[in-house]
């Protein structure tokens, strides 16, 4: 690999591959190390979908949004943190980000206007087709192909190389120096390594994780060696529905467009509305599973996403013409199941808030053949890590940059919170990861001309 890079990338997620198409289009000499067998981490095993307030996209779709409105949903939804300042970094650059990826790359990507999802007041995600985020990796693995930028799997970093003056050099990978004016950690963050998580996150400590198991942390730990700031710790993504056995995601959408989750007793147990992450910690903590119920007509639109039919050819979800029979299907309680199902279709009608203060029903009431699927909740990535400027620039604690190290995606500190898995917004993963990626390319390299 050159000795004379431009810019070394470590983790070839969405953040990586951003951050390297974006030097390489910049003029830079760059190149991706990636310690798993395969790139893309949870990028791959997210749905893909990206927040793009005022695209273009929207606007041929009649969508009124802006970087304002969606700097206000995201402020509602996650309330302050340490990282506002990259809340309206983020709004303002997701639209033409989602334009760069889809016009100037060509990803195969549309606006999603089926859903919404939590803390998005408009349609503004914009995913693939599939509603699978391996095809957005996909995408972007063939536009790296397509510059001939090296990409190395199976070669981890070991440790960051440092000269006397405290800046950063490039990095030690299985063994080898590689020299760089500019490092990018994109390594996502910490959830796959239990004593982080204990340590940052211990409501969510004993839930299985379900992400990329790259995601071991090393950003923080060399992060932390520098004397850089971490930001937002304890905040992390959760998925309240995991079907079960199959270890896949139950699309929110069965939940967003009326369906419910009850406990083992046959009950619901806390307000859905709080959405996909949000809600994990309440499954967790009223029991091992969970029983999503919703019906066929919901069945019927959660059907266009490509993993949920999957999931339905597979067999996840059992069907019944009576709540009797359904609760029998799952070995629930009859009686019960019942009168949860009565009782919700009655506020449901009315579109008043239930004694779980839901407020959004939208196609319910439920109507016969039902459909259940046992769930449980998982940890999918953590949203603290590696406190960053607007340019991604690594900050020291107590003020100033660590000088050529740049951080996005997991490494670096998300939007989504202070503390737990309610500030999460549909998106924010990826966008964090996307922006972030490109922001770090483009100062390095403004950087680096500078310095010529």
């Amino acid at each position: 690999m050159s000795e004379t890079l431009d810019l070394l990338v470590i983790g070839a997620g969405a953040c990586g591959m951003a951050a390297a198409i974006t030097a390489h289009d910049a003029g830079g000499v760059v190149a991706i190390v990636e310690k798993r067998a395969t790139p893309g981490g949870n990028s791959s095993l997210s749905t893909g979908s990206i927040p793009g307030a005022g695209s273009r996209f929207q606007v041929a779709a009649g969508i009124s949004d802006s970087p304002e409105r969606m700097i206000a949903d995201l402020e509602n939804t996650a309330g302050k943190h340490d990282a506002d300042h990259l809340t309206a970094l983020i709004a303002r650059e997701c639209g033409p980000l989602c334009e760069w990826l889809i016009d100037d790359l060509g990803a195969r990507m549309e606006l999603i206007t089926d859903y919404r999802h939590i803390g998005h007041s408009v349609e503004r995600l914009h995913a693939p087709k599939s509603r699978r985020g391996q095809d957005l990796v996909d995408d972007l693995l063939r536009f790296v192909a397509d510059r001939d930028i090296p990409l190395a799997v199976g070669n981890g970093a070991e440790r960051l190389l440092i000269d006397e003056g405290g800046s950063v050099v490039g990095a030690v990978v299985e063994g080898v120096e590689i020299h760089a004016r500019k490092v990018v950690l994109a390594t996502n963050g910490f959830a796959a390594n239990s004593a982080l998580v204990a340590q940052f996150c211990p409501e969510i400590a004993d839930v299985e994780y379900f992400g990329a198991l790259g995601s071991t942390g090393e950003a923080i730990e060399w992060g932390q060696s520098l004397g850089a700031a971490l930001g937002n710790m304890a905040a992390y993504q959760g998925y309240a529905a995991v079907a079960y056995p199959q270890g896949q995601l139950l699309s929110w959408t069965t939940i967003e467009k009326g369906g419910v989750l009850v406990g083992a007793d046959g009950r619901r147990f806390g307000n859905e509305d709080d959405g996909y992450s949000g809600f994990a910690a309440k499954v967790h903590g009223q029991g091992e599973f969970a029983w999503a119920v919703y019906d066929r007509r919901i069945h019927d639109v959660a059907l266009a996403e490509e993993e949920y039919a999957e999931m339905a050819r597979m067999g996840a979800m059992k069907w019944a013409n009576t709540a009797e029979e359904l609760a029998k299907a799952a070995g629930l309680s009859a009686t019960a199941l019942a009168d949860t199902i009565v009782d919700y279709n009655t506020v449901a009608q009315a579109g008043e808030g239930d004694a779980q203060n839901r407020r959004k029903f939208a196609m319910a009431p439920l109507q016969a053949p039902f459909a259940i699927a046992r769930v449980k909740p998982g940890l999918f990535h953590t949203q603290g890590g590696l406190m960053v400027d607007e340019d991604a620039r690594v900050l020291r604690e107590g003020g100033g940059i660590i000088d050529n190290l740049f951080a996005g995606g997991g490494a670096a500190v998300g939007i989504s919170g202070h503390a737990g898995a309610m500030g999460y917004a549909s998106g924010n993963g990826l966008i964090t990861a996307l922006v972030l990626g490109r922001r770090a390319s483009l100062r390095a390299m403004q950087d680096i001309k500078a310095a010529a």
